[in-house]
């Protein structure tokens, strides 16, 4: 059976903001979302051969920050939509982000709106 749905992944050492933002993504946008507390995490989970379509990247967090995680999957090959989610979306944060290889970089909290302009560049999106 094909899957048409969407899955991402979150990354964020808050687990309140990883509860809000799977839940949010579950239940606006019937997304399969799996959390982890850290980038060493997310690159560990990827390199087992876990893919997603997207990924939510957390800038700031212990053991391996979002930017460094970015940096690494992309080298690893990902192909994964990334988006950095930051406190401080303008600047440095942002341009950290897209440096080492994020789709985009939006400031914390996700809602609605900033996930709707990541899902219109998805192919398996439809509104």
């Amino acid at each position: 059976m094909a899957n048409n749905k969407i899955s991402a992944l979150i990354v964020d050492d808050d687990s309140i903001i990883r509860k809000i933002h799977k839940t949010m993504l579950e239940r606006l946008f019937n997304i399969e979302a799996e959390t982890v507390k850290d980038g060493k995490e997310a690159v560990e989970l990827c390199r087992s051969g876990a893919n997603f379509d997207i990924i939510f990247m957390d800038r700031e967090m212990p053991i391996m920050d979002g930017a460094e995680a970015t940096k690494q999957l992309r080298a690893m090959g990902v192909k994964s939509t990334i988006v950095g989610i930051t406190t401080r979306a303008g600047g440095e944060d942002r341009e950290e982000f897209l440096a080492a290889g994020s789709n985009h970089c939006f400031e914390k909290p996700l809602d609605r709106a900033k996930v709707e302009v990541v899902l219109r560049e998805h192919k398996k999106f439809t509104i």
